[in-house]
């Protein structure tokens, strides 16, 4: 693989978590358009996209999660290791602590050919929705290998 390739699969991402008498939940969000519709568990993920190259991988999460959720997130921002994905894309990823009321979050927009063959472009949200998560839930909804990001932040928060 090209080092042109090797950027390219590299994501950077936040995950936003919050403290309730319940317990930690975390913000999660589904990606939209017509692929992921009906996919729920294992489908979620923590607001993340592709580092430019060069890009600081932070200031990618950071840039990653305005334009997914429309939020700008304050930190400290606690690392969590690297996990890879699957399809073997590397997502590097950061905790803070923050809240919001995700019924109000705006996402980006993307195109793409729909329906397939049709030749005509469609757009569709980024992210079509996002939520709150117990960890336990969350760990049933996010993508497999992010799960080890929720296992980190256990761990860091003693809970």
């Amino acid at each position: 693989m090209s080092e042109a390739e090797e950027v390219r699969r590299v994501s950077a991402g936040l995950l936003m978590y919050r403290k309730t008498p319940r317990g930690i939940e975390v913000l999660l969000v589904h990606p939209g358009g017509p692929f992921w519709r009906n996919k729920d568990r294992g489908a979620w993920s923590i607001p993340k996209g592709e580092a430019e190259d060069g890009e600081d991988l932070l200031a990618a999460a950071r840039r990653e999660f305005e334009e997914e959720t429309g939020l700008s997130a304050e930190g400290p921002f606690v690392p969590l290791a690297p996990v890879k994905q699957k399809g073997g894309k590397k997502v590097y990823a950061w905790a803070f602590e923050g809240d919001c009321d995700p019924s109000a979050i705006k996402s980006n927009q993307f195109q793409m050919e729909w329906p397939r063959g049709s030749g005509k472009l469609q757009s569709f949200p980024e992210i079509d929705r996002a939520a709150f998560f117990a960890i336990e839930e969350a760990k049933l909804r996010i993508n497999p290998a992010q799960a080890a990001f929720l296992e980190e932040l256990q761990t860091k928060l003693g809970s």
